[in-house]
């Protein structure tokens, strides 16, 4: 038996705006946007460009205890960590498209890594793993 993780849900005040983020400043691959009429809600997935892990479901907050979360889904802990083999180009370019970093790039034993907020505050870190 194998298993993979294929989805982790990341809870959005709004899709679009979300999308936004995610493709236009992250660079991330918008992989599915449909409506769900049985739910009335949309099913959106977005995936770093060239990934083959875990993708993000774009769940838009449909109630008060949702709401809440938007922005501390880990009570501000890093939540993602997002990998890459382009440490200095990525996050150049993230602060080119206006991406806040919270902490400044420090070379670690496991890797390069720096952490910045989502449009919401969810803490990730950006990894260029040794």
């Amino acid at each position: 038996m194998t298993q993979s993780l294929g989805l982790v849900s990341v809870v959005v005040r709004d899709y679009d705006e979300a999308i936004r983020f995610y493709v236009d400043k992250l660079g991330f691959e918008l992989i599915e946007d449909e409506y769900q009429p049985a739910q009335d809600k949309r099913w959106v997935v977005v995936s770093p460009k060239g990934g083959s892990g875990a993708r993000i479901l774009l769940a838009r907050a449909v109630n008060e205890d949702q709401t809440t979360r938007v922005g501390n889904q880990t009570g501000g802990r890093v939540f993602l960590f997002l990998y890459t083999s382009d440490f200095w180009g990525d996050y150049n370019r993230y602060l080119e498209n206006g991406v806040e970093f919270v902490r400044d790039p420090k070379e670690e034993p496991y890797g390069t890594v720096a952490v910045f907020k989502d449009m919401y505050g969810n803490l990730w870190d950006l990894v260029q793993p040794v």
